[in-house]
């Protein structure tokens, strides 16, 4: 263990400027020579150098015909210095032709031949790729840094968004040109005007704008006016990777309807195998469900995936006998490349999928090295009815929303399937999957015997197949979700990575473990590489939503969560998440035009919990009492401990409604059937929080702040930086309802600088601490008038 850990890489976030020198290579040795020395003192007289470098936060390395400064100061360092040598150009070096690309991603510290410092890793070249799409004078920067200086209001005028362009190894990066009157340049770079224009969301119209550019020390003076225009055309629309691939959803032709889990699995099984070449681009099926079986538009839907060819199919099971249809289409001109029809019976189903799959590869002219051949002819088992059964469990993993029934009916066949095939590794391994995940958003029942089962599933699949992709990623999952041990999770992540290639599950799985340790930029940085793999994964787009919720970065959560009703409309997780903005920040009045619009969501604890808040926040609490007194009469056993979680909002309710009685008598039963699940759910933070607030309500203070005390404890945020805080806010609103003002505004100090998810719905913010009567007892207290007061806006990370 110690030699691994003396192994691993520690990567950080820096903000790297990639600055090319354009038309170098056509130049005399001389001439290179005088240009690169000129461009040394340009590059280290500007302001911004100067402050990094005296600091010790800059490190710059030599390219050959340019440099890259690494930053590890703020997002803001590499833009203000592209723009301090732009000005420095202009006045005094017009010959010297630049192009610059910014970007902010994870580096490494590594020791170069000669032993010196130097620095390695993705951060630094993306750099390159975005300053690759540039010509001279232009300054390109990533969607991630735009996002970045977007939230400072003098940086918004300069952005100018240019869409995505193809890179190196067929990757589209978004990009934004930054310019202003003075400097950079405003024109299209040749690669967007080569591959053709598509169309950007408008942009503002000749509106005048202040400039705050000061800090750039590009003036002396601190405001310049001036007029800027966003020209109002498209994203260009780059050509998509010759070798990229989206396989549409089986049509089900089989007489029995009931059969639909079964071309689900074969069309899932295809994707699969076509995903383990590492060759092709693959779009995930989360993205592809989206769409119909044939459907007429095509190269439409090619273009929102990103990829040159589609594959279409349909499946028609009869008894033991099985027909699958498949073609390949190039989605440009529609044109069909490869079709075949297979007849077997089910025994046979497994050479059917590798035929196809071998058959697309070859097609496309995918090269495949001798593992990757022998793990798309693999037959997962020999026992049909086992293969039906995981085919079951499959399908309820499939779709958009996994509702409790689902997992319980996943488990119940993938356990099926198991007991059918002990040597199942694949069932083995989804069977994992399922538990822990169902354990981490309680679709299951968080017990210490479930976490025990996933644990098991996922060691025997891989004593089974030691290099199963899926059973590697189910082993990370229950170092995520049920041992909470973030760094083994992301090991068996990043070692799954060879097996899966094109699998967007991985980033997005590294991507929800940096955020775990507080690694925001990281976070989003993975989030942003598997969006390329799966654009149109709801579930996806929602993990990136919620993780600018909690650094409060509200207007760019919306932005996802609008991106999402494009793909699902009127999607009821995604309308709970706006009320909750809406909420936080103060806006009550659009938070019930938002929840106008959930009246399909009758039987969704979440849309319960999100209009009591509201009823609450507004103090008009009686319009959802009797709506949660009529859920609790006939409580659903699927939703588990969810249910004294709605007893402890009807309590609450009813104290507000004045109804004390009332609200002792719903808490004092929310108590009594919580209290016994604590003890098969021990770790169950919510349990705890819940139990800690209830026993509040009822007054018995050693008991409240024993439970907070011990959530704190249990979950410290140095360990997990999206519920450590939480436990934080129970703690807040337990000492401020204890009568222990100093150590509730302790805590409330702390959780406004911080992000992180929100105990109730979003983290705290000064316009909810205002509203919120569970914090009454503080209003009179000076140092929570500050807080609550808009001086402090929370942490916008």
């Amino acid at each position: 263990m110690a030699n691994e850990e003396k192994t691993q890489l520690r990567l950080e976030i820096a903000h790297v400027l990639f600055i090319d020198i354009v038309g170098y290579s056509k130049l005399r040795i001389s001439q290179q020579s005088e240009l690169l020395h000129e461009l040394n003192e340009i590059v280290t007289g500007t302001k911004e150098f100067r402050a990094a470098d005296s600091e010790g936060k800059l490190i710059r390395l030599p390219t050959g015909d340019g440099m890259a400064l690494v930053f590890r100061t703020t997002p803001e360092a590499p833009a203000i210095c592209a723009l301090e040598i732009s000005q420095a150009l202009k006045e005094h070096h017009p010959d010297i032709h630049l192009r610059m690309g910014i970007h902010s991603g994870p580096v490494s510290e590594v020791a170069d031949v000669n032993q010196r410092a130097n620095i390695a890793g993705a951060g630094i070249n993306l750099a390159q790729r975005v300053m690759d799409c540039g010509d001279a004078g232009h300054i390109l920067v990533s969607k991630h840094v735009a996002e970045d200086l977007e939230q400072y209001d003098h940086w918004q005028p300069c952005l100018h968004d240019l869409g995505e362009c193809e890179v190196k190894h067929g990757v589209r990066v978004h990009l934004f040109n930054l310019y202003t009157d003075d400097v950079g340049n405003s024109e299209l770079p040749e690669k967007f005007k080569s591959s053709g224009a598509a169309t950007i969301p408008p942009a503002r119209k000749n509106s005048r704008t202040l400039l705050l550019i000061a800090a750039t020390g590009l003036v002396v003076a601190g405001l310049i006016a001036f007029w800027f225009t966003r020209k109002n055309a498209g994203p260009a629309a780059t050509a998509a990777p010759e070798k990229s691939i989206a396989v549409l959803p089986f049509e089900n032709l089989s007489s029995d309807k009931e059969n639909a889990y079964f071309a689900d699995g074969i069309q899932d099984e295809i994707l699969t195998r076509l995903s383990k070449i590492a060759d092709l681009k693959v779009i995930s099926r989360t993205s592809t469900q989206h769409y119909k079986s044939a459907p007429a538009n095509l190269p439409e839907i090619a273009k929102q995936l990103g990829v040159a060819h589609i594959v279409e199919g349909s499946v028609q099971k009869s008894s033991d006998a099985v027909r699958v249809n498949v073609q390949l289409i190039k989605a440009a001109n529609d044109t069909h490349l490869w079709a075949d029809t297979y007849d077997r019976r089910l025994i046979d189903i497994f050479s059917v999928e590798s035929e196809v799959a071998k058959a697309i590869a070859e097609q496309l002219r995918a090269k495949l090295t001798g593992s990757e051949e022998q793990v798309i002819a693999d037959r997962p088992t020999d026992n049909v009815e086992a293969y039906d059964a995981y085919l079951r469990g499959l399908a309820n993993t499939l779709g958009t929303a996994i509702t409790p029934a689902n997992a319980l009916a996943a488990q119940k066949y993938l356990r099926e399937a198991v007991r059918l095939d002990p040597k199942f590794a694949l069932a083995w391994a989804l069977l994992s999957s399922v538990d822990a995940i169902g354990y981490r958003t309680e679709r299951l029942q968080a017990t210490i015997a479930l976490c025990e089962e996933a644990r098991l599933a996922a060691e025997t699949a891989l004593t089974l197949q030691p290099n199963l992709g899926e059973a590697i990623m189910a082993k990370g999952e229950y170092y995520y979700c049920c041992a909470k041990d973030f760094g083994a999770a992301a090991r068996y992540f990043e070692q799954a990575r060879q097996f899966l290639p094109s699998s967007s599950r991985i980033p997005e799985s590294l991507g929800i473990v940096a955020r775990r340790l507080g690694q925001w930029d990281r976070s989003e940085s993975y989030f942003d590489e598997a969006e390329q793999l799966d654009p149109h994964n709801v579930s996806l787009l929602a993990t990136q939503a919620e993780t600018y919720r909690a650094r409060r970065r509200f207007p760019q959560a919306l932005r996802k969560l609008d991106e999402i009703l494009d793909i699902t409309p009127d999607d009821i997780t995604v309308l709970i998440q706006k009320t909750a903005i809406a909420q936080a920040e103060g806006d009550l009045a659009r938070a019930a035009a938002f929840l106008a619009r959930l009246h399909s969501a009758a039987d969704n604890p979440y849309a319960f919990q999100i209009k009591a808040y509201q009823a609450i926040l507004e103090r008009r609490p009686a319009p959802i009492i009797s709506p949660l007194k009529e859920i609790l009469a006939k409580p659903d056993p699927t939703l588990g401990y969810y249910n004294g979680d709605l007893r402890f909002w009807l309590g609450w309710a009813q104290e507000i409604a004045g109804d004390n009685l009332a609200a002792r008598e719903s808490w004092r039963q929310a108590r009594n059937e919580l209290n016994p699940l604590l003890k098969e759910q021990p770790d169950n933070k919510n349990l705890i929080g819940d139990l800690a607030l209830i026993n509040m309500g009822l007054g018995d203070k050693a008991t409240a702040l024993a439970l907070a005390e011990r959530a704190m404890a249990e979950h410290p945020i140095d360990k997990d930086a999206i519920d450590g805080p939480n436990m934080v806010e129970i703690f807040a609103r337990v000492a401020a309802g204890t009568g222990e003002p100093d150590r509730a505004i302790a805590a409330l100090q702390k959780l406004l600088l911080i992000p992180y998810s929100g105990a109730l719905t979003t983290p705290l913010t000064p316009a909810l601490l205002r509203l919120d009567p569970m914090f009454d007892p503080l209003r009179n207290d000076p140092r929570f008038q500050q807080l609550a007061s808009d001086t402090l806006t929370g942490a916008k990370q």
